[in-house]
C-alpha cells in the first residue's frame, strides 16, 4: 500500500493495490501497520459509518469543534469528488481547499486529520462512502459551513441535485473563523 501526501498538511492518500482476475478483485481496505508508520492511529474507539448518495448530492462541509476528529474516507461503490478545507487556526495551510477523486476502481483512501472540514459530491448514479472515525459521534460538537460559501469558492463539478436542510442553512466560513470555540 502506497501512501501519498497532499497539499494540505497532514492529509494522506492511501493507495492500495487491487488484485484483479477473472473472478473480480481483492484489495486491502486498510492496514493498521501502514497507518501507524505514517502517524495514523484511529484508536480503540474507532467508529465505522457508511452513506449512500444519489448523483449530484452534496454532503458537507462538516467538521467538529474541540479536538475535532480524524477520519479515513473511501468509496465502496461509485465515485465522488471529495473536498477538504483546512480549518485549523495556525496551520500553514489554513483556509486552503483540496479536492480528491475517490472511486471504486482505484480504491484510494483519504486520511483527514482533526480540524478539517469535509464534504463530497456524488459523481455517479449511486455513491457509497465509508468512514472510519477515531471517536464516537458527539452531535453537540458538530459544525458546518455552506457548500457554496463564496470565500471557499468550491467548484462542484455537477449541479447540486440534493442537499440536507442542515447543509442548506449552514453558516459562513467567515463566521466559523471568527468563533473562538470552533
Amino acid at each position: 500500500m502506497e501512501v501519498r501526501t497532499s497539499t494540505i498538511d497532514g492529509v494522506l492518500v492511501f493507495v492500495p493495490t487491487p488484485h484483479r482476475d477473472d473472478r473480480g478483485l481483492f484489495t486491502r481496505t486498510f492496514d493498521t501497520a501502514v497507518g501507524l508508520a505514517h502517524g495514523v492511529d484511529l484508536g480503540p474507539e474507532a467508529q465505522d459509518s457508511q452513506s449512500r448518495s444519489r448523483l449530484g448530492t452534496v454532503r458537507g462541509m462538516h467538521g467538529r469543534r474541540g479536538r475535532g476528529e480524524a477520519k479515513l474516507v473511501r468509496v465502496a461503490h461509485g465515485a465522488v469528488l471529495d473536498v477538504l478545507v483546512d480549518a485549523r487556526p495556525g496551520s500553514a495551510t489554513f483556509g486552503e481547499v483540496a479536492t480528491f477523486h475517490l472511486d471504486d476502481q482505484d480504491f484510494h483512501h483519504l486520511y483527514v486529520p482533526p480540524g478539517l472540514l469535509h464534504g463530497f459530491q456524488a459523481l455517479t448514479e449511486v455513491a457509497d462512502v465509508c468512514y472510519r472515525i477515531d471517536r464516537p459521534h458527539a452531535p453537540g460538537e458538530d459544525l458546518a459551513v455552506a457548500h457554496d460559501d463564496p470565500d471557499l469558492a468550491i467548484r462542484w463539478p455537477l449541479p447540486v441535485t440534493a442537499i440536507s436542510e442542515r447543509d442548506r442553512t449552514a453558516g459562513a466560513w467567515r463566521e466559523l473563523v471568527a468563533r473562538p470555540d470552533a
